[in-house]
């Protein structure tokens, strides 16, 4: 529910930021670990094309909370944009929940 005490700016700065320093924290947290180990439950290929969509949504975070610094929060970011990230970090977290599992038999 949004308050309409604040003006759209602020409610932006708000949810926005603090979303996209999660994301930059998570793809963060994600390529060192994919980098660092190697997953037996998953081929070198996967595991690499893994990286490759988490070293791009990082990219794109960078790039979209530059802009969004830039605007002094005036821009928004479609859920469009949004979602993949939100199910990358989702695929990301059940990779590392298996790898955990896989080192705990």
């Amino acid at each position: 529910m949004r308050d309409s005490n604040l003006p759209e700016s602020e409610l932006l700065k708000t949810v926005l930021q603090p979303l996209l320093e999660d994301f930059q924290y998570w793809f963060a947290r994600s390529r060192d670990f994919l980098e660092r180990e190697q997953l037996s439950f998953m081929s070198q290929h996967e595991q690499s094309d893994l990286l490759t969509r988490v070293k791009k949504a990082q990219e794109e975070v960078n790039t979209a909370k530059m802009l969004f610094s830039a605007t002094d929060g005036q821009v928004g970011i479609d859920m469009a944009t949004l979602a993949p990230w939100h199910q990358l970090v989702t695929q990301c977290w059940n990779v590392a929940m298996r790898f955990r599992q896989a080192r705990e038999v």
